[in-house]
Parts: structure tokens; sequence; C-alpha cells
């Protein structure tokens, strides 16, 4: 996946999160967008090495009780369809996010 590719992406995942919290209900979550929202939107865009560990990064979030999103390729351009490309987790307080995220390397 190019660098634009791998941009858009992340914007994706990053959307989509917001999205999720949003329609959740969950008085927590949207307490953790909006303060989030106040403080900066901060985002840090980290690697994995393999398509298991884009999964675990996820389903990991989603035990820890975060926001998580994944994203899924439509196929339209670089990758086959169906090709998970990116996940954003958070927003939600930093210690639990690194619970998650904080093994990742920096892309």
């Amino acid at each position: 996946m190019g660098r634009g590719k791998a941009a858009a992406q992340a914007a994706h995942a990053s959307c989509e999160a917001v999205f999720i919290v949003l329609e959740s209900g969950r008085s927590e979550w949207r307490y953790w967008l909006d303060r989030w929202r106040r403080m900066g939107q901060m985002k840090v865009v980290l690697r994995v090495n393999s398509e298991v560990e884009l999964r675990e990064t996820y389903a990991q979030a989603l035990e820890m009780g975060l926001p998580a999103s994944l994203v899924v390729d439509a196929g339209r351009t670089q990758l086959p369809p169906g090709t998970p490309t990116a996940v954003a987790v958070g927003p939600g307080p930093a210690r639990l996010v690194d619970k998650v995220t904080g093994r990742l390397k920096l892309y």
C-alpha cells in the first residue's frame, strides 16, 4: 500500500471511529470524544507487521471497552476487495489506548 493510500485508510479509520461513538449512545464514549476534540484531536499513526496483528489490535481495543474501527478496502485501486487496511483505537483515555497500541512502532 502506498503512502497516500495508507493516509487515506488512516483517515477512514479515524472518521469511522467518531461515527461509531456518535451512533453508540454510550455517554462515556461521548465524553471521551468531546474531550479528544477539545484537546486537539491527537492522532498517532502506527504500524503492524501483519493482518493478524491488525485484527488482534482491533479485537484488543474492543475487549478493553474502547471505540474502535476496522477498515476493509473496497478494492478500487491498489488492493483486492476485502483487504483489511487500518484500525482506529479510541478516542479514549491514554492509559487504555496505550495498553492496546503501546507495543506498536510509528509508521
